[in-house]
């Protein structure tokens, strides 16, 4: 199993979540976070006066999939989230050991 960890853009959410979907995967997390990449947020000015805003608002999908899935999520999330601009966002992905369905005690990929 493979745990995908996606940081997008917040207006590219309804896009990610039907591409994922359209993948045939419905289950996941969706989490509101701030941060900054390497550009450490953006550089405005409002009234005349320049200020920085050193976090940004972005949206963290997380999501638990058997490993021969992986790649079409990985994929269909690039293609709906990217814009080609700085800030698009990121994704990680790490291995998972077990997963555990609470209602029924299953366990492994059929407990996703």
């Amino acid at each position: 199993m493979k745990k995908i960890e996606a940081i997008i853009r917040p207006e590219k959410l309804g896009a990610v979540k039907a591409a994922i979907a359209e993948v045939g995967y419905g289950g996941l997390t969706i989490i509101n976070v701030q941060g900054h990449g390497k550009q450490k947020g953006l550089k405005e000015q409002y009234r005349g006066v320049a200020y920085t805003v050193d976090v940004l608002p972005k949206v963290k999908i997380e999501i638990v999939v058997p490993d021969k899935s992986a790649q079409a999520i990985i994929d269909a999330i690039v293609k709906a989230a990217q814009t080609g601009a700085i800030g698009d966002g990121k994704i990680f992905i790490s291995n998972m050991e077990n997963a555990v369905r609470v209602r029924t005690g299953e366990s492994g990929d059929i407990a996703l």
